[in-house]
């Protein structure tokens, strides 16, 4: 094999590996958004983008304490993962509901969140603000963790 096509061949091959590494570090992280100018502080203490409340009828979330809001698409495996997780963070806390919501029906609602890839998660306080967002399937624990910061 010629110099060049070896040399090539690295290349693709380091750049895989820097993306898996890179995925596989942020798949799933609860992570907080960017500080935004119209960001202000809940009854709860958290800050965060308040999502418009019209927004949040029309995706089907109602008053609760916390609201994981999860988009999804039909052929998502990591979505049932994601679903199955949820299932069981909001039976073990009261208070918590879980809405998940198909990404392809609400398009111009993924456009306005900025939902890139399914599954997101989004961790809503009681007043509808982003506390948290997760693209991949997070853990139980830190799905536990995060929900804490927000619920009374």
């Amino acid at each position: 094999m010629e110099p060049v096509g070896l040399a090539a061949v690295g290349v693709v091959l380091a750049a895989g590996v820097a993306v898996g590494l890179w995925r596989r570090r942020t798949d799933g992280r609860l992570r907080s958004l960017p500080e935004r100018h119209n960001q202000e502080m809940s009854a709860s203490g958290t800050t965060g983008e308040r999502l418009d409340p019209a927004l949040l009828e029309r995706l089907g979330v109602g008053p609760a304490p916390a609201t994981l809001l999860q988009f999804s698409t039909a052929f998502c495996a990591p979505c049932r993962a994601v679903r199955r997780v949820s299932a069981e963070v909001t039976a073990l806390l009261p208070g918590v509901q879980h809405v998940e919501v198909d990404a392809e029906s609400h398009l111009d609602e993924v456009r306005e969140l900025g939902v890139w890839r399914t599954p997101t998660l989004f961790v809503l306080d009681a007043d509808g603000r982003v506390t948290k967002r997760a693209t991949g399937v997070p853990t139980k624990p830190h799905l536990i963790a995060a929900l804490a910061g927000v619920l009374p």
